[in-house]
């Protein structure tokens, strides 16, 4: 039986990086750049955000993060490599930033996904998420930039 773990990581380490690489890379062949709204790795290390790595047997397969904001909890920055699809890692990392928005006192958790990340969107809806209204920063943003945006919600 493989051994998920999900570590909190404090600073852009080289697998942090090399996880959200991957990430963007999967992203910018999707999307043109107006229509990303992933955390740059200097943004994601800020007091704000708590940032984890998920390890399958010790090998880093995944990462994820949510934002703190004032009026909201955000997931960021999720994602699991291809060779670690469904082995769990991305749900273990998802009730990981689950939990630090409850500790932090938010009751709902929100994220914004891409309408071509298909399988994301079936794990998040998996997971008890429900598509929502537009929020946060992305309210503000003029409709060219998110008119590839999806926005879910979960009520913790």
């Amino acid at each position: 039986m493989r051994t998920i773990t999900i570590e909190p990581v404090t600073k852009a380490t080289d697998e942090a990086r090399a996880l959200v690489a991957e990430l963007d890379a999967e992203l910018m062949a999707e999307y043109p750049p107006e229509q990303r709204h992933g955390l740059t790795v200097d943004a994601i290390f800020q007091p704000h955000v708590r940032f984890f790595v998920a390890r399958v047997d010790g090998a880093a397969v995944g990462c994820a993060a949510v934002a703190l904001f004032d009026e909201l909890a955000e997931v960021k920055r999720m994602y699991v490599r291809p060779s670690a699809r469904g082995s769990g890692a991305a749900a273990s990392l998802l009730v990981r930033l689950e939990a630090e928005a409850r500790d932090a006192g938010f009751a709902i958790v929100r994220l914004e996904t891409g309408d071509r990340q298909h399988a994301a969107m079936r794990f998040y809806e998996r997971a008890g998420y429900r598509r929502c209204a537009i929020f946060g920063a992305y309210a503000r943003m003029a409709p060219a930039k998110i008119a590839t945006s999806v926005f879910f919600e979960k009520r913790l």
